[in-house]
């Protein structure tokens, strides 16, 4: 067992664990050390920032953690924006760790709470220009990190037919997996996952009350989303998701967050239709900040292997709480926010 100079080097990498005969757990502690290593690394060494520099960044939960550990390793210092849902835990630990942190204030609404996030980080820019916004939603340097995630998965599950299937999020966990792997001829089929109430896959029509899915959708168009990487999309509302997450709990003692707990409903029922592929099920964090919202209810929601999605073959039919539809690498033409320069000097 290796001795590690450094705690990201210790957490980043994921526990694979075995759910079924042809269906495998990335277990994370925090699937983002990923990303903000690689992408603080990759800046680095283009001199694009500075040791000692200030990096700048949004975040609802463990992207934060993740950029804070990475500048304590490399010498930088870190401004988190911070979604309402960041609890009292995790500020705490960002502050220890030297970053500094805006909250935002309490709100129901997630997507105002994300464009109050936005508008703050555009707000500092223009107040100190010395920072650097690291933009995990647009910059694909978010990418660079996953490729050693890629390595491990081509190693630890080589041979058949691979269906990776992850929150989508920003974009950058799935397609920093997914390209490296088909890069090398591996035959990947990606299944995305998505709240309702998220733009990304065009479910922004409606609203799911009690969703807390954080880092799974997004109320703002993310640059780093390839809509033409996913072969597959879910939808899935919070009491399904929910639901997923019980019964991993239940059924293989993996305690993890509710985007993990979407993604395992929706591999149970597709690898139940697709018995000749190896499923790959992305868990990004535990699910610790879920325990009193979501887990501390578990006699309120169903069980998982009764719920089954509505299929659809058009967004129109979409419809909650679960929808299906077979994406197949298609685009999803929304406008794609300008570049920081082009905003500081747009008015405002």
């Amino acid at each position: 067992m290796p001795v590690h100079g450094h705690i990201t080097d210790a957490v980043k990498a994921p526990d694979l664990v075995r759910l079924a005969p042809h269906t495998v757990l990335a277990r994370f502690e925090t699937l983002k050390v990923y990303a903000a290593l690689g992408a603080v690394r990759t800046l680095l060494e283009r001199g694009t920032i500075a040791p000692g520099q200030t990096v700048i960044d949004s975040s609802s939960g463990i992207y934060a953690l993740a950029l804070a550990m990475a500048c304590h390793r490399y010498g930088l210092r870190c401004h988190i924006v911070a979604s309402t849902t960041v609890d009292a835990t995790l500020r705490t630990q960002l502050e220890v760790l030297g970053a500094t942190v805006d909250q935002m204030p309490p709100s129901d609404d997630l997507r105002l709470d994300q464009e109050r996030r936005v508008r703050r980080v555009r707000d500092l820019l223009v107040e100190r220009p010395g920072l650097h916004w690291m933009r995990q939603y647009h910059d694909a340097v978010h990418y660079t990190g996953y490729r050693e995630f890629a390595d491990l998965v081509a190693a630890a599950l080589p041979g058949r037919e691979l269906t990776v299937v992850g929150a989508i999020g920003t974009g950058a966990s799935t397609a920093g997996l997914v390209l490296p792997l088909r890069q090398r001829g591996v035959a990947v089929r990606l299944i995305g996952l998505q709240p309702f109430g998220s733009v990304t896959f065009g479910s922004d029509r409606f609203q799911d009350p009690e969703a807390i899915i954080a880092g799974i959708g997004s109320a703002i168009p993310f640059g780093n989303v390839r809509h033409e990487l996913y072969d597959t999309v879910h939808w899935v509302d919070f009491r399904h998701a929910t639901a997923g997450a019980v019964g991993l709990l239940r059924d293989h003692a993996v305690f993890a967050g509710l985007s993990t707990g979407a993604a395992y409903l929706a591999a149970s029922w597709e690898a139940a239709r697709h018995p000749e592929q190896t499923f790959l099920v992305i868990g990004p964090d535990t699910g610790h900040r879920y325990s009193e919202q979501a887990f501390a209810r578990h006699r309120e929601f169903p069980d998982h292997r009764t719920l089954k999605p509505h299929q659809i073959t058009d967004l129109a039919d979409l419809v909650p709480p679960w929808s299906v539809m077979e994406w197949r690498r298609r685009r999803h033409d929304h406008p794609v926010p300008p570049s920081p320069a082009a905003r500081q000097e747009s008015p405002k």
